[in-house]
């Protein structure tokens, strides 16, 4: 199944406090629900104004209906093609 990475710009993401942050869990949680298990939630990345996550879906179609359905812009939806760590450089 395809992994994609998606850029959601939020302003001050960064300084969203926890009760926020859960409550905006809460709502990615309830739509995933409603969407199916196609769909997965890997984890997400709280920079100064962006959120990085990374899902697990059928297609990027499917990711834009959960942002979607859940109000969370989705700036940038990358599939994501390979995937490298320091094990890479290993001969």
């Amino acid at each position: 199944m395809p992994k994609y990475v998606i850029e959601r710009e939020i302003p001050d993401a960064g300084k969203l406090s926890k009760e926020q942050l859960h409550a905006i869990s809460q709502k990615s949680c309830g739509v995933l629900k409603e969407l199916g298990p196609q769909i997965q939630w890997v984890q997400s990345y709280v920079t100064d104004d962006k959120i990085y996550c990374v899902y697990i879906a059928p297609n990027e179609e499917m990711v834009r209906e959960h942002a979607r359905q859940g109000g969370f812009p989705a700036n940038r939806v990358s599939e994501v093609k390979q995937v490298i760590d320091p094990t890479t450089a290993e001969a």
